[in-house]
């Protein structure tokens, strides 16, 4: 073996792995014992977090009797057990079916929003735009979504979504017969980005 190999100077060796040194224990929580406290129970509702530490002996003796609902009536503990499925944060229901579930809207704050974008940012009264106007490959692109030529990008990328969520496969159950219609579909999409016309 050749101690000057510049081989040698790459070996590296494990270093010694020193043993944690053990913290002092705590004395059992338990009123009259005295032995070491080595198990840690909770303390209970509205103290999440704080622990006792008990003998071995003492901490069957609370986990045999600890009821973390102790107190709570039934209303109380199926209100906890609902929030608990969603880990008691805020929740409420989406969508327009809201209202119907129950829920209340306050329908002119979206009436107050739906007018502030229609006036714009600074105020000024929306200001009507000239429909688009498309070259010949473009409408072509256009005639492919089934879209005219007056079609807005709003119109085409909805158009687009419902296209591909209806040819594709995984909603046809695997059927493969409109692919091709799907390429064509994409292909016409990917123009239209290309030139900025989405």
């Amino acid at each position: 073996m050749d101690l000057n190999s510049r081989l040698f100077d790459r070996i590296r060796v494990k270093p010694v792995e020193r043993a944690p040194e053990k913290a002092p224990r705590s004395p059992c929580s338990f009123p009259g014992c005295a032995a070491e406290g080595v198990f840690r129970a909770p303390k209970g509702r509205e103290r999440e977090g704080e622990y006792f530490s008990f003998c071995r002996d003492h901490v069957r003796e609370y986990n045999a009797s600890y009821d973390y609902f102790r107190g709570m009536d039934d209303a109380s503990m199926a209100k906890f057990r609902q929030a608990d499925a969603v880990g008691h944060r805020p929740t409420w229901k989406l969508g327009a079916r809201a209202a119907a579930a129950g829920h209340q809207v306050d329908e002119s704050v979206f009436a107050e929003a739906r007018a502030a974008r229609r006036r714009g940012a600074r105020g000024k009264p929306p200001q009507h735009e000239p429909p688009p106007q498309y070259n010949a490959l473009a409408i072509k692109a256009l005639m492919t979504l089934d879209l005219s030529g007056d079609a807005t990008q709003a119109k085409i990328k909805a158009r687009y979504k419902d296209l591909v969520k209806r040819h594709h496969p995984d909603a046809n159950g695997g059927d493969r017969s409109s692919e091709d219609k799907l390429r064509e579909i994409i292909q016409a999409y990917n123009y239209l980005r290309a030139n900025k016309l989405v």
